[in-house]
């Protein structure tokens, strides 16, 4: 794995949020799924880490957001972190993936990553934190990888293409949309070890 990427560990992340703008609007729900490599060179999820979050104080909240997600923020049975606690517990379980991984940092995979990376940053600057095992600005997006292998950027639809089932009924929760992102990632990796595979058998190239 850390030669494949560089040192990096991929780990797909998917938040749901009060809103699209991550310095003001409350983060509700994280969910982080580290990726492992088999002997041949293909990738797999590996345990969903996930956790719902308390808003900051003074965080926004849009009723069209949170209509679409259907989370009540101050339901006492979400079982609601602090951002800090959040963020302690889906780190620790990311540096463990990393060590394991024999990785130097974790890099974010999400569906329109940019935004899933803005409301973790802004987290993790509220907090203070000092332990961000994510690269601060590199990602991958599965918005240009889905379009690239299955000409669909939607992600049900890019997840429908790669050949894994979408329910539409389960969407916008961060462990289904992370674990469909997850799909989606190692689907569009492998087929390109595939083509690695099939051109080292036919060309006597090595590309292990």
């Amino acid at each position: 794995m850390a030669e494949r990427f560089r040192g990096f560990l991929p780990v797909v992340v998917d938040v749901e949020t009060g809103g699209f703008d991550a310095q003001h609007d409350a983060l509700l729900e994280i969910a982080a799924i580290p990726l492992a490599m088999d002997s041949e060179g293909y990738l797999r999820p590996r345990p969903t880490v996930s956790t719902h979050v308390e808003p900051f104080p003074g965080a926004n909240l849009d009723p069209r957001s949170l209509e679409i997600t259907g989370i009540d923020p101050y339901n006492p049975l979400r079982g609601a972190l602090s951002e800090r606690l959040a963020l302690d517990f889906i780190f620790q379980a990311v540096r463990d993936a990393v060590r394991g991984a024999e990785c130097q940092r974790a890099i974010l995979v999400g569906h329109n990553a940019a935004f899933d990376l803005g409301f973790l940053n802004q987290a993790v600057r509220r907090c203070g934190h000092k332990r961000n095992p994510f690269h601060p600005f590199s990602c991958f997006d599965t918005v240009s990888l889905g379009g690239l292998a299955y000409g669909q950027t939607v992600l049900s639809k890019a997840v429908l293409a790669a050949g894994h089932p979408f329910d539409s009924r389960e969407a916008h929760s961060a462990v289904y949309d992370a674990e469909r992102t997850a799909e989606l990632f190692c689907s569009v990796v492998n087929r390109w070890r595939q083509m690695e595979l099939f051109e080292q058998t036919h060309s006597g190239l090595d590309v292990a």
